[in-house]
């Protein structure tokens, strides 16, 4: 896995936000795997979601964001994987509790829902925080994919 590249993919109601996070997280240090898409063209949310899922299963990130419209849909299709906990996050408290309390190694974001300046400290947040463990951990085992990336 390479530890810090984060793997990043929208549909193309997400893709505007989804450059502006890429150059956020490369201007902090981060290689950025993008799967794309890589235009405002028609494209399936679930393919993106999917890409990115399966990026993260190689070992090319440490944890990825998917964005659509309203991140419900491309959250749904990357939670599809059993190695995936996708959060879809509004705000720095979500993305700061997903990680510590349910470990999540996707964050969601809608491009429609969420300015680009929350969005890029969603992010922040997101990547900043560690899972906590402790009573967490057996709600977590619960889900099935126990592996903390």
């Amino acid at each position: 896995m390479t530890n810090n590249a984060i793997v990043i993919g929208s549909d193309h109601a997400g893709y505007s936000l989804k450059q502006v996070l890429a150059a956020h997280l490369k201007g902090h240090g981060w290689d950025v795997v993008d799967v794309g898409t890589s235009g405002l063209d028609s494209v399936d949310y679930p393919d993106f979601g999917s890409a990115v899922a399966k990026a993260l299963r190689d070992g090319k990130g440490k944890r990825g964001i998917v964005v659509c419209g309203t991140g419900i849909g491309i959250s749904i299709a990357a939670n599809r994987h059993e190695w995936v906990r996708a959060a879809l996050c509004h705000d720095i408290t979500s993305a700061r509790l997903c990680r510590e309390h349910n470990d999540a190694n996707v964050l969601a974001l809608g491009a429609r829902l969420i300015g680009e300046e929350v969005a890029k400290d969603c992010v922040d947040v997101f990547l900043a925080t560690e899972f906590s463990g402790g009573r967490h951990q057996r709600r977590v085992d619960k889900l099935g994919f126990t592996e903390s990336m």
